[in-house]
């Protein structure tokens, strides 16, 4: 009898293929005897290696080696030959569809998503809004999962094992932990979209008090933009506390375990949220055009910890690319900075406790 062998196709941005990670660590925990492998950019590989003995990963350059529908073709080729016996497409786009349809030409288990586009157009409608809790892309996952077969629990205090990562080393050989203080505070300001960016010089502002509270504090900048560096450079020439993560460390791999030495991290609706999620350090989220309510809040993060304002016309995008409905992006500017250094405020005097 051919041995059960999963095969999970997530494409997309790095924030939606994190939140995919603890699904697949339920799956795999709970299903030791079946053989998983995820379908995904290269560029996520880390997020997966080590993840559990049964999972495995295979990158595929969607772009480039496998593009258009012959690249397609030769990728199914390719897929077929490891005797897979179901297949759960998570992302439900036109690249995976069609793997899908070959597939099920094939008379394979296959399933997709459900993106609940129904929902989220109401979520985000302009005269009939319905301001309703939308399922988590966790749950919608882990849906597809049971459709065929496989039904998982999915336990919120899971995070991602780093006890298998070797000490980071920085530049010039220099281990992470001297640059670590005893207060250590991840800020990650920027974002695809302009309706999901704090304005920098709320931020900055934001880093300022957070400085006259905590002087002897660290600040770790993430980005990774030629223009996004630009900025956390000339923030670190500021401020001696501050620590410019693209200096000190290449690879995703490192930047999470960076995480999970932070007592809390200020981020976007973006996939540094979800990196900090995955290793539980407490995130405060800012939310301008988007919505917790769309289902993409981090894994395991406290409601209680996001920042966003009641407006009449937020949500107003499930992604943060469309345009300002006012134009002056008053769901990001009218945020005061102190609100959200009161937020850090209530997590480290937690923490304390």
């Amino acid at each position: 009898m051919k041995k059960e062998h999963i095969l999970i196709i997530r494409f997309s941005a790095l924030g939606d293929v994190a939140m995919l990670v603890p699904v697949v660590a339920s799956l795999a925990q709970q299903y030791p005897d079946i053989r998983i492998t995820v379908l995904s950019r290269p560029f996520a590989r880390p997020l997966f290696e080590g993840l559990a003995p049964n999972v495995g990963f295979m990158g595929a350059d969607i772009k480039n080696e496998y593009h258009g529908v012959r690249g397609l073709n030769t990728l199914y080729r390719r897929l077929t030959a490891k005797q897979f016996t179901a297949v759960a497409d998570m992302h439900n786009v036109l690249r995976s569809n069609f793997l899908r349809l070959r597939f099920n030409l094939g008379h394979y288990k296959v399933d997709h998503i459900n993106k609940h586009r129904r929902g989220k157009r109401q979520l985000t409608s302009y005269r009939n809004r319905k301001l309703i809790q939308q399922p988590t892309s966790f749950q919608n996952y882990a849906d597809v999962l049971e459709r065929i077969g496989y039904p998982v629990t999915l336990d919120t205090s899971w995070k991602l094992d780093l006890s298998k990562v070797p000490e980071l080393y920085a530049r010039n050989g220099a281990p992470l932990s001297s640059f670590l203080s005893t207060l250590n505070i991840g800020i990650a300001p920027f974002a695809a979209h302009q309706g999901k960016i704090y304005p920098l010089q709320h931020m900055e502002r934001v880093m300022e008090l957070l400085t006259e509270r905590h002087p002897d504090a660290k600040f770790f900048l993430f980005g990774g933009g030629s223009k996004e560096v630009a900025v956390i450079n000339e923030w670190c020439g500021k401020y001696k506390q501050c620590v410019s993560v693209p200096s000190l460390l290449k690879g995703i791999d490192k930047e999470v375990t960076l995480m999970s030495h932070l007592n809390v991290m200020i981020s976007m609706d973006s996939a540094n949220m979800h990196f900090a999620s995955l290793v539980a350090t407490p995130v405060v989220s800012i939310w301008g055009a988007t919505h917790p309510y769309a289902g993409f809040m981090g894994w395991g993060q406290d409601a209680a910890n996001v920042v966003q304002l009641d407006m009449d016309c937020r949500p107003c995008s499930i992604f943060g690319n469309k345009p300002c409905r006012r134009g002056d992006f008053a769901c990001m500017m009218n945020i005061p900075p102190e609100q959200v250094v009161q937020k850090v405020e209530s997590i480290l005097t937690q923490n304390k406790r």
